[in-house]
C-alpha cells in the first residue's frame, strides 16, 4: 500500500498542473507552471484568466490556420487580441509555455524544433513570485521581494492599445505585415509628436502625425511624451502628465467603457468599444481619416483619388503596360560591375505623395535638373519630387501609392525611375500597351456576350420550335377531312433528297417527287417559321378539305420538328405563265380554244371557292403563275397561302395587303374592305393577258399600249376590240362569239367600282353564253382615268415609262408567291 501511494504522488508531480489540468487559473500562476494548447483545449487554450474573467492568457488560434497558435492576451467576450508574444512565429498545439523555477518565462517548441525557444523573458536573479493577469488586461511579472512589477505587457505593446494603457516615448505599435507588399506600419511618439510611418527596407516614411491632425482638440502647447485611451478620447500628455491634446474618436461618453486602438496591416488605426457583449462595436473614426492618405490604398505607382478610386499614374502607364517600374533590385549590377540601365519618366500632372508633408528634403534651393541628377546617381532612389516654389528636392527609396492633388495641383514635379527598356520621358513615342489590353479585353467580352446570346437564342429558338410544333399538332388534329400526313423521311426519299427543283416560291422551293406507288408529287418545302407558318396553315386548312376539278389537289403534308412541307398532285405542264407569254422565238404558245378552256376552268374553280364551300374563300393572289395546267391543259387554281376566309354572313372584310403588283384590285390600294370581287378583278387581268398574250404592263410597248387595260378600254371605245387579241395565237376566228364575250367579260371584271364587277358564277355564265355580255360602260371611273391619262400623254407628245399613277410603284407592294409548278 505504501509503494502504491508513492507511485501515485510521483505521477501527480509529473503533471503540468496537478490540480487544474484543463481548467484555467484565476488571477495568477506561479513558477513551475507548464502548459500547452492541448492541455487546455477544453478552455480554448486559455490557462490564465483575470479575476473579473474579462481577459484570458494562453494559446489563441491564428487567422491563417486553426492548427497554429500565438501566446496572447485576449478579451474573452469579443475574442479581440490585446497582446501577443509570438505573432510572427506561431506554434503548434503541443508546444510548451514554461514558467521556470528561476523566474524565466519561455515558449518552447517540442516538435521539429529540438526544444528551440520561440519567445523568452529572462528574469533570473529577480526573485519572481508569480505572473498576474490583471483586470485591465495587463500581464505582469511580479517580484517576490516587494510585489513590484518586473515586466508588463503594457510596456511592450504589439499592434493594440487598450483603455488606461500608457503609451510612452520609446514604445512602438507595429502592424502585421501588409498582404500586398509585406511592409509593416509603426506608431510611435518622437520629437514631441505621435507619428505613423511605413517601414520599408531602407528609410521609414512618415505619413501622419497627431500634430498635423485637424480633428484634435488643443488644450495647451507642449511636448508630448505619453498618451492614453481614456473614455471616448485619446489623450496626450507632457512629462508632468499635463493634458496637451485630445482626439475624440466616439460620441459615446461612457466613462466605464473599454476601448482599443488597433494599427491594421493597411496602415490605418481603428477604434473599437469592447463592451460586454459577444462582439465589439467599431467606431467610424479612423486615423488617417482620408482613405488616400496611407502608403498603399491602391498599391505602388497607382494614383488614389476620391473614395479610393485607383488608376495607374499617367506617366508610367504610357511607359509600361503593367504599371510597374521594372526595377526589382535598384542597386544590382550586371556582370561588368555596372548598374542596370534606368531612366526617369515624368509621373504626370496633379500628382501628390503621402510622405511629402513629413519628409526632409534631400537638397534645398536646387534646380530640377540637379534633382534628377541626384536621383540618377543614387541607385537607391526610385522616385523624386521637386517643388518649384522652394527648389526643394525630395528623393525616395521606396514608392507607395500616389494621391491625386485635385484641380489645384500639388506644386511638385514628380519623376519615377524605370528600367531602360521602357519608353523615355520625352520621346512621346509610347507603345500603346494599355490600348491593346483594353481592345483585347473588349473583344473577349464581346465574344463572350455574342456566344452567350447565340446559346440563349438557340435554346429559345429550340423551345419556340417545340412550342410551335405542339401548337401546330393541336391545330391539325382539330381539322376535319385532313389529308395524308407524311413523315419527313418519306418525302425526302420521294424527292431523292430534294434534288429536282421545279421552282421557287415566296416561302419556299418546290421539288419533284415520286411515291412508291409511282404517283408523282410536287413537294413545297417551306423555309422559316414566320409568315411561312401562316401560309402552311392556310394551305392545309383550305385546300386540304376541298376538292374540285379546277383546284389543285393537296395530297398530303409534313409537320416534323422544324420541317413544314406540302405535297401536291404533280401537274406536268406547269403554270399558265410559260404558255401565254413569249420569252424567245420558237416558244410554243396556246391556241384560242385551249386558252378559252383555261379561262373557263379557272372561273369555275374560283366560283366554287366563292360560293360552294362552307366558308367563302377569297384567294387573294390570282395570277398566271398560280394557275397550273395538267397534261390536257386543264386549269387548276393553286397556292392558297394568302387566302382569306369569310363567313356567309360577311360581305366584306378588312385585312392586310396581300397579292402581286399588277393584279391587285383598287380596294387593296385605297384601304377599303375587300370581298370576293377582289378576286374577280385579278381574274379579269389574267383573262386580258390570256386574250392579248402579253403582261398587263409592258414598258417595252409604246406609251399608248404599255398599260394593257387602258389600251383595251380605248380600243373598246373605238370599236376595235379585236386589236387587243394576240396576233401570234393560232386557231382564232375574228367572228368567234367567244372572243367578243371573253374581251367584254374581262373589261367588266376590272371595273374600279367593285359593285359593277360580276360574280365569278356570273362570269362562268357570261363565258358560256348563258348570260348576255353587254359592252361595259366607258364612264367607269377607272376606265375614264386611264383613258384620259393615255390621251393626255399622247397629246403631249411624250412617252410614258410606266403605268398611270394608279399603278405606280409607290402605291403597289409586290408580294410574290408561287405554288407548285
Amino acid at each position: 500500500m505504501r509503494i502504491f501511494f508513492s507511485v501515485f504522488l510521483t505521477c501527480l508531480a509529473l503533471l503540468p498542473d496537478p490540480l487544474h489540468a484543463g481548467v484555467a487559473n484565476t488571477g495568477s500562476i506561479t513558477p513551475g507552471f507548464v502548459g500547452s494548447q492541448m492541455n487546455y483545449i477544453n478552455n480554448n487554450g486559455i490557462f490564465l484568466e483575470s479575476n473579473n474573467s474579462n481577459f484570458g492568457f494562453g494559446f489563441v488560434t491564428t487567422q491563417d490556420s486553426v492548427t497554429l497558435f500565438t501566446l496572447s492576451i485576449v478579451h474573452q467576450a469579443s475574442s479581440r487580441l490585446i497582446w501577443s508574444a509570438n505573432r510572427a512565429s506561431p506554434v503548434s498545439n503541443s508546444d510548451k509555455f514554461q514558467f521556470q523555477a528561476n523566474g524565466n518565462v519561455v515558449l518552447r517548441r517540442e516538435q521539429g524544433g529540438g526544444g528551440s525557444e520561440v519567445w523568452r523573458l529572462d528574469n533570473s536573479g529577480k526573485n519572481v513570485s508569480r505572473i498576474e493577469l490583471r483586470d485591465s488586461g495587463n500581464l505582469v511579472v511580479v517580484s517576490g521581494d516587494d510585489g513590484a512589477s518586473i515586466w508588463e505587457s503594457f510596456d511592450h505593446p504589439t499592434d493594440t492599445l487598450i483603455t488606461n494603457q500608457a503609451f510612452k516615448e520609446g514604445m512602438k505599435l507595429t502592424s502585421n505585415p501588409s498582404p500586398s507588399s509585406n511592409v509593416t506600419y509603426t506608431l510611435e511618439i518622437e520629437s514631441g509628436d505621435m507619428v505613423l510611418s511605413v517601414n520599408t527596407s531602407l528609410t521609414p516614411q512618415v505619413y501622419w502625425s497627431m500634430r498635423n491632425e485637424r480633428g484634435k482638440i488643443v488644450n495647451k502647447d507642449g511636448v508630448v511624451t505619453s498618451s492614453s485611451l481614456l473614455g471616448n478620447s485619446w489623450r496626450f500628455f507632457d512629462e508632468n502628465r499635463s493634458l496637451l491634446w485630445q482626439f475624440v474618436y466616439s460620441d459615446d461618453k461612457d466613462g466605464n467603457a473599454t476601448w482599443i486602438a488597433v494599427l491594421g496591416n493597411n496602415g490605418v488605426i481603428s477604434f473599437s468599444n469592447l463592451g460586454s457583449g459577444a462582439s465589439a462595436a467599431d467606431a467610424s473614426t479612423k486615423i488617417p481619416n482620408d482613405q488616400c492618405a496611407t502608403p498603399e490604398p491602391c498599391g505602388p505607382y497607382y494614383v488614389c483619388s476620391g473614395s479610393k478610386v485607383c488608376g495607374c499614374v499617367s506617366g508610367l502607364s504610357r511607359a509600361r503596360s503593367d504599371c510597374k517600374s521594372g526595377i526589382a533590385s535598384p542597386c544590382k549590377k550586371n556582370e561588368n560591375n555596372a548598374t542596370l540601365g534606368v531612366q526617369l519618366v515624368n509621373a504626370g500632372d496633379k500628382v501628390d505623395y503621402f510622405a511629402l508633408g513629413f519628409a526632409t528634403p534631400f537638397s534645398k534651393r536646387t534646380s530640377l535638373d540637379r534633382c534628377k541628377e541626384f536621383c540618377n546617381k543614387n541607385c537607391s532612389c526610385l522616385g523624386l519630387f521637386f517643388q518649384n516654389s522652394s527648389g526643394d528636392c525630395f528623393l525616395f527609396d521606396w514608392i507607395g501609392s500616389f494621391k491625386s492633388s485635385g484641380n489645384g495641383g500639388s506644386g511638385f514635379v514628380s519623376y519615377i525611375k524605370v528600367a531602360a527598356n521602357g519608353a523615355g520621358e520625352d520621346d512621346g513615342k509610347h507603345f500603346p500597351y494599355i490600348v491593346i489590353i483594353i481592345l483585347v479585353t473588349v473583344f473577349i467580352i464581346g465574344v463572350l456576350i455574342f456566344a452567350a446570346f447565340r446559346i440563349h437564342k438557340r435554346k429559345k429558338t429550340h423551345f419556340d420550335e417545340l412550342e410551335q410544333s405542339s401548337e401546330e399538332d393541336n391545330f391539325l388534329e382539330n381539322l376535319s377531312g385532313m389529308p395524308i400526313r407524311f413523315a419527313y423521311k418519306d418525302l425526302q426519299l420521294a424527292t431523292n433528297n430534294f434534288s429536282v427543283k421545279l421552282g421557287q416560291g415566296g416561302f419556299g422551293s418546290v421539288y419533284e417527287g415520286t411515291l412508291p406507288d409511282g404517283s408523282r408529287l410536287a413537294v413545297k418545302k417551306l423555309e422559316g417559321m414566320g409568315q411561312g407558318k401562316k401560309e402552311f396553315r392556310a394551305e392545309v386548312s383550305i385546300i386540304g378539305s376541298i376538292h374540285h376539278l379546277h383546284l389543285v389537289r393537296l395530297r398530303g403534308f409534313c409537320v416534323e420538328g422544324t420541317h413544314r412541307l406540302l405535297a401536291y398532285e404533280f401537274l406536268a405542264k406547269g403554270s399558265l405563265e410559260r404558255w401565254i407569254f413569249r420569252k424567245k422565238d420558237g416558244d410554243v404558245l396556246l391556241d384560242w380554244d385551249t386558252r378559252f378552256n383555261i379561262a373557263l376552268g379557272t372561273a369555275k374553280g374560283l366560283a366554287y371557292l366563292h360560293e360552294d364551300c362552307d366558308a367563302r374563300i377569297i384567294h387573294c393572289d390570282i395570277k398566271p403563275e398560280n394557275i397550273l395546267l395538267d397534261d390536257n391543259f386543264n386549269a387548276k387554281v393553286s397556292d392558297f397561302g394568302l387566302a382569306k376566309l369569310m363567313t356567309r354572313e360577311q360581305s366584306h372584310v378588312f385585312t392586310t395587303m396581300r397579292g402581286t403588283r399588277g393584279y391587285l384590285a383598287p380596294e387593296w390600294i385605297t384601304s377599303y374592305a375587300i370581298s370576293e370581287k377582289s378576286d374577280v378583278y385579278s381574274y379579269g387581268m389574267v383573262l386580258l393577258e390570256l386574250i392579248g398574250g402579253r403582261k398587263n404592263y409592258d414598258p417595252s410597248e409604246s406609251s399608248e399600249k404599255c398599260h394593257f387595260p387602258s389600251y383595251a378600254f380605248k380600243m373598246m371605245e373605238e370599236g376595235k376590240l379585236l386589236e387587243i387579241v394576240d396576233g401570234e395565237m393560232k386557231n382564232v376566228d375574228a367572228n368567234d362569239e367567244r372572243v367578243q364575250r371573253a374581251m367584254r367579260t374581262a373589261l367588266w371584271c376590272i371595273q374600279e367600282d367593285m359593285q359593277l364587277r360580276p360574280s365569278m358564277s356570273k362570269v362562268v355564265q357570261m363565258l358560256e353564253g348563258i348570260f348576255p355580255v353587254v359592252q361595259p360602260s366607258s364612264s367607269s371611273s377607272m376606265g375614264s382615268r386611264l383613258y384620259a391619262s393615255s390621251i393626255s400623254e399622247e397629246s403631249g407628245g411624250g412617252k410614258s415609262s410606266g403605268p398611270t399613277d394608279f399603278y405606280s410603284e409607290n402605291d403597289l407592294s409586290a408580294v410574290r408567291l408561287s405554288g407548285p409548278r
